[in-house]
């Protein structure tokens, strides 16, 4: 059963006790992301993650990396949309240590102009690999298809002309609206005595003040029906076709994700198997739901040789129509469900996973659901809210494309 208190600064502190294991997982987590930036500014949150892990006034890079490394952890960082969270996971001893190295990279860190040019050389590289790599590609331009002119549009790495113009007065502006205490929860998984690590925690953020902070606040992303391409001399064509999904926190997402599972989610689904296994058009194909605040997406990804890209749309579409026509067998929701729960509660034997669902859903939702609670929700989903989310979400007549590859006409 989870924790959670606030500091007067408004700081949410959340933790899980699980005296079961021997691991503690603890996350800092900022609510903002590549949805907070602007196009001259475009990749600044995902290029402050690197920059705390250059050093700080106590330890060096290399310090930092031997502080956790000499106890057998794990440090690491990840900047979303909507959010930013550098993380540990370390052993129940240790937990004292991660808050401190964690806390130290937070507020102390140098933010030096020649550490600043040295890793934008390294963003660059990771931005020219992920030019490389064409099937993740189309999913940023997909986003930039269906939310072109809206921030959800704008990738999370930046691009080599927002990169550039990024320098220590705008990193530590950006920083002071955002890096706020409340734009910040902090989680904790794992097997630790309550009262100590929340005092430990308390000791580095309870005095933390901000002048210039500002909330974060979304508005509305309109999803547009569009195709965009973007040609590559590449042997494979990789596309995204989608419609508009289901936002952050409504409970329709559970339908919407047991739909998932029989129609793109795995090897076992529909899409796998007769445009893959049955016709053998594609490597690869599968499709994923994705919520954020006030919006969401319902994506299909696949891989294929461009003679077969006409066939492959048209066979999406078609199972498009037929699921939305026939529905789904009550057989086929149950084991959907099942899967579902099995997911689900396999997942939270990891002390990461507990502190990630924990962390994400405080910062962005401010609730947490109960495993009890999640299973009800999954065990609530019916016939009647399955039609529901398929006519809400399957939108025959709204479907965006885009497209990676070779691709002349």
């Amino acid at each position: 059963m989870f924790e959670k208190i606030e500091l007067d600064n408004g700081v949410k502190i959340v933790w899980e006790k699980i005296p079961y294991v021997r691991s503690v997982s603890i996350g800092i987590w900022v609510k903002t992301g590549s949805r907070n930036e602007e196009a001259d500014n475009n990749g600044i949150s995902h290029f402050i993650e690197h920059m705390l892990f250059k050093g700080t006034n106590k330890r060096s890079a290399k310090q930092i990396a031997a502080a956790i490394d000499n106890i057998g952890g794990q440090i690491n960082a990840f900047t979303g949309k909507e959010c930013t969270c550098f993380y540990t996971k370390t052993l129940d001893t240790h937990f004292d240590i991660a808050i401190d190295i964690l806390a130290d990279m937070f507020f102390n860190s140098k933010l030096s102009k020649k550490d600043i040019e040295v890793e934008k050389k390294v963003v660059l590289e990771e931005i020219g690999m992920y030019e490389d790599s064409p099937e993740d590609l189309v999913h940023d331009l997909f986003y930039e298809t269906v939310w072109n002119g809206n921030s959800l549009a704008l990738p999370i790495l930046g691009t080599k002309e927002s990169l550039l113009s990024i320098d220590r007065d705008k990193i530590i502006n950006y920083m002071k609206k955002n890096y706020a205490p409340q734009n910040v929860v902090i989680a904790a998984a794992g097997n630790f005595e309550s009262d100590k690590l929340v005092d430990k925690i308390k000791s580095y953020f309870e005095d933390w003040r901000s002048e210039e902070a500002v909330q974060p606040a979304y508005g509305n992303a309109e999803f547009v029906s569009n195709v965009k391409i973007k040609e590559k001399d590449i042997e494979q064509v990789h596309i995204c076709l989608g419609c508009q999904g289901i936002e952050q926190g409504n409970d329709e997402l559970y339908s919407l994700l047991a739909i998932n599972n029989i129609f793109g989610g795995g090897m076992s689904s529909r899409l796998f198997q007769k445009i893959r296994e049955k016709k053998g058009l594609v490597y690869s194909i599968y499709s994923y739901p994705s919520s954020y605040k006030n919006t969401g997406l319902f994506t299909v990804y696949a891989g294929m040789n461009p003679e077969h890209v006409d066939d492959v749309i048209e066979l999406i579409i078609n199972e498009m129509k037929l699921i939305l026509d026939k529905g789904i067998s009550k057989a086929d929701l149950k084991k959907s469900k099942e899967q579902l729960k099995g997911n689900f509660i396999l997942g939270q034997e990891s002390t990461s996973s507990r502190m990630h669902s924990i962390g994400k859903s405080e910062l962005l939702l401010n609730k947490i659901n109960t495993p009890e609670e999640v299973l009800r929700l999954i065990d609530s989903v019916n016939m009647d809210s399955i039609k529901a989310v398929l006519n809400k979400v399957f939108n025959i007549n709204k479907i965006s494309i885009a497209a990676v590859g070779n691709i002349k006409d």
